[in-house]
């Protein structure tokens, strides 16, 4: 199943063909996908750009086209000297920031095409490293097989990052090869799976949605607004500056969300308007 997939089946289950989503999930992954609807689509780049965290089981021996367990095996590797210790030294040079190279088998666009497409039409391809910050990087397990090393990992980076190049990277450095074999997303920005609804109860309609208020306090920090501010942004007037140069979600005391304001030229400005402001 595909993220596109998904949003199929959401959008029967709302009634509106006006669903997108934040952030794709790869077909072999788990986890969270925030979706969006109606109105709600306005607030999915900002969540797209959050953070994510992932479980993943990465397997080390093997190297894959794809990085992960869906592609065609391109080499094995002799595992059996690798020790823990030198998976934790490989694993603790990629937290922070740093250059990133993404799967061939990406979305990622070579000349107005997806790579993914290239790859199947038999091109060699091989994206640019770019920038990506890994905040948290623990190794929960690792498993010692035959002809295989397993290592279980917990991972929160920002927006851009591959989990699949994080094991490939990882054997590549052991000289064994490495690839991907389950992904799970517990987290998209203020969203976990505390707060998900599975896909049975999508198809079913026994399902609830978030109010457009409370994903903007879930997703930005927020000024709650005064009567005569939200008198003055009726008037198309801009107000105060906010505390800080980060985007603000505006909200009514009746908790809707007018407007997300962003400093400008000294004021605070609307890039966005969600609700009469009157």
């Amino acid at each position: 199943m595909t993220s596109h997939d998904v949003v199929a089946i959401a959008r029967r289950a709302l009634g509106t063909r006006k669903v997108g989503h934040a952030g794709t999930l790869d077909p072999m992954a788990t986890g969270i996908l925030v979706l969006g609807f109606n109105n709600g689509t306005r607030l999915l780049q900002y969540i797209t750009d959050g953070d994510k965290t992932y479980q993943a089981t990465m397997v080390l021996g093997v190297a894959t086209v794809t990085d992960d367990k869906e592609g065609e095996i391109i080499s094995h590797g002799d595992v059996s000297g690798i020790t823990d210790t030198q998976i934790e030294v490989e694993l603790a040079k990629m937290r922070g920031t740093i250059m990133q190279r993404p799967s061939s088998v990406s979305a990622v666009k070579v000349d107005g095409e997806r790579a993914y497409d290239r790859v199947r039409a038999g091109e060699v391809v091989e994206l640019a490293a770019r920038e990506i910050t890994i905040s948290q990087l623990d190794i929960l397990e690792i498993r010692h097989l035959v002809a295989t090393v397993e290592v279980d990992i917990e991972v929160t980076c920002s927006a851009g990052t591959y989990i699949r190049s994080i094991a490939r990277d990882c054997g590549n450095a052991l000289n064994v090869g490495g690839h991907l074999s389950s992904l799970r997303r517990s987290r998209v920005a203020g969203f976990g799976l505390d707060r998900a609804v599975s896909l049975a109860q999508l198809k079913s309609g026994e399902f609830s949605t978030l109010a457009l208020a409370d994903v903007a306090r879930a997703t930005f920090k927020v000024r709650d607004l005064a009567l005569d501010e939200r008198q003055e942004l009726s008037f198309g007037r801009p107000l105060s500056p906010n505390p800080s140069d980060e985007i603000y979600a505006a909200l009514s005391a009746d908790n809707q969300l007018i407007a997300l304001l962003a400093n400008k030229d000294g004021a605070a400005k609307p890039i966005a308007v969600f609700a009469a402001a009157n």
